[in-house]
């Protein structure tokens, strides 16, 4: 099917098009595909590989995303498709994000219509375009998140936060919430382990600040390779200085995969170290996440200090305000969030 945010280019590259999506731009002659696989120029006519096409479907845990502050304890439906638009050398879904030299897509087709349907049988209260980077499929996504809205359902994205500003504003009352994986604080990491570049997830965070959702940020510490305390500060720097204290910061754990299958996993201090880091820059809310840790489950009022949001993996509890979601019972202030 034909894609969208795209355009034909003239002159001497008449016949090849440019694709608007993410912050690659990736130019394609007639035949090519593009950096993630799955859009590619069809007789000077860009088109996605897949706009109806699905790898995964479950019902999971909001927390999982990782999401802490929207909608806690409740169940979100998940969705995934197949492509990427980075090469990351520990990717935990290589399977679906990179697609084979064969070129053969992986996956069933699904239209939105379908989609919908399975999330309101599941009784969700949300969905999530997760497993694979969402911006690939960008197209599904988008009608798909247009029908939620009329059923009252809420749109979530779990991104690596690459696409282009036309992509973001595309999405802008579609999607509600969002999780972006902040990889490293180094733009040679990004280039070196990813195949992309820093500033672009930098400036798209701050977008999305201003386009109203409600924004977490994970960084997967890895050790030895964007664990060091400098890097950990001015990533948590950036977050409370241009994102707000208020902003959830995830820091998960590493274990070996894809091309680091041997690469050792994050012992607990580091998390612990980082989480610390985290709270010292300011930061109200910093998690743990990928392994157990008494200090980096759990939400605390920032106000009085109270616990007002018990994890123990995805069980949660909450202690709120009786009839207040997000309402501290102590002291009553209300948490930054979306709870109803």
């Amino acid at each position: 099917m034909q894609a969208l945010l795209w355009h034909a280019l003239d002159g001497a590259h008449k016949g090849s098009v440019q694709c608007d999506l993410c912050a690659h731009g990736c130019r394609l002659k007639k035949g090519d595909k593009g950096l993630c696989g799955v859009r590619a120029n069809s007789n000077g006519e860009l088109v996605t590989l897949v706009g109806n096409v699905v790898t995964a479907v479950n019902m999971d845990p909001v927390e999982k995303k990782p999401l802490y502050h929207f909608l806690p304890g409740s169940r979100t439906f998940s969705i995934g498709s197949a492509g990427c638009n980075f090469f990351c050398k520990y990717c935990q879904n290589s399977s679906i994000a990179h697609i084979p030299p064969s070129g053969l897509v992986p996956g069933k087709r699904a239209t939105p219509e379908d989609l919908i349907v399975l999330a309101q049988e599941n009784h969700a209260r949300s969905m999530a375009f997760t497993y694979n980077e969402p911006t690939v499929f960008f197209e599904l996504v988008y009608e798909t998140a247009g029908l939620a809205i009329a059923r009252d359902i809420r749109c979530l994205l779990v991104t690596n936060g690459y696409m282009s500003e036309e992509c973001l504003r595309a999405f802008s009352r579609r999607v509600c919430a969002v999780n972006v994986d902040l990889k490293s604080f180094r733009d040679s990491f990004y280039r070196q382990y990813c195949g992309a570049r820093l500033q672009p997830v930098l400036d798209n965070l701050k977008t999305m600040r201003k386009l109203g959702w409600w924004l977490e940020v994970t960084t997967l510490v890895i050790p030895g390779v964007n664990d060091s305390a400098a890097e950990l500060k001015e990533a948590a720097a950036f977050i409370h200085q241009e994102l707000g204290a208020h902003t959830p910061w995830h820091l998960s754990a590493f274990h070996g995969a894809h091309q680091m299958a041997d690469h050792p996993s994050t012992p607990l201090s580091k998390l612990e170290e980082a989480w610390s880091i985290g709270r010292q820059e300011g930061l109200h809310f910093v998690y743990i996440g990928n392994a157990l840790s008494a200090m980096g489950s759990n939400t605390f009022c920032p106000e009085c200090g109270v616990l007002v949001i018990e994890r123990q993996g995805y069980s949660v509890t909450l202690h709120m305000q009786a009839g207040a979601p997000g309402v501290c019972p102590s002291c009553h202030t209300t948490l930054p969030g979306v709870w109803t």
